[in-house]
């Protein structure tokens, strides 16, 4: 039986990424994206890849965005057209059951797209030079209960096709949500 694992873009090309600052948060996040992939590997787990909507839509100079911002008829409508393709590939593969095996999907949390359990949230928006409050604008911006806006969606679509497969997002500060789909202690 092989065992298939759709995962967030930045799962296998963190390259796609914000850029980030916080080298603490960038280092525990790295090391448990490599102990989940070590292990997927391990265990002979496929990995298939989701698109970046953040990357294809604003490209790879785009500023920190908050989940509010994409909360848009068009973001969400474009990261559906994104996931076609991919539901079509997610039901060939549950329709093989006598050979595969879905695991489930893999998000990153405090991801405006792809959180699962958590996303970025802020009062954020306008022009950022015209703007005397910019500090606290920022500082605004938290992890909060709730996804992100193409994890949302894929949810949507997968509810509405009668699809039921656990997401997890993969969070540094619990490390055992993500290693408990390939049912590996943290």
């Amino acid at each position: 039986m092989q065992k298939i694992v759709f995962v967030s873009h930045c799962v296998l090309n963190t390259a796609s990424k914000v850029i980030m600052y916080n080298e603490r948060e960038m280092a525990d996040e790295e090391a448990l994206r490599k102990r989940f992939l070590q292990a997927a590997v391990a265990q002979g787990v496929q990995l298939i890849q989701l698109p970046c909507p953040e990357f294809i839509l604003y490209g790879r100079k785009r500023w920190g965005h908050v989940s509010e911002q994409f909360d848009t008829p068009y973001f969400r409508r474009e990261c559906r057209r994104m996931l076609n393709d991919l539901i079509v590939q997610m039901k060939e593969y549950l329709a093989g059951e006598e050979r595969f095996e879905v695991l489930g999907i893999i998000g990153i949390d405090g991801s405006p797209s792809c959180g699962v359990d958590y996303t970025c949230y802020g009062a954020w928006g306008g022009n950022l030079s015209d703007r005397s409050d910019l500090a606290d604008t920022i500082s605004s911006a938290r992890l909060g209960k709730g996804r992100g806006i193409m994890m949302d969606e894929l949810a949507s679509i997968l509810h509405e096709q009668g699809i039921r497969l656990p997401m997890i997002g993969l969070f540094a500060a619990e490390p055992e949500k993500i290693m408990s789909l390939l049912h590996l202690e943290s």
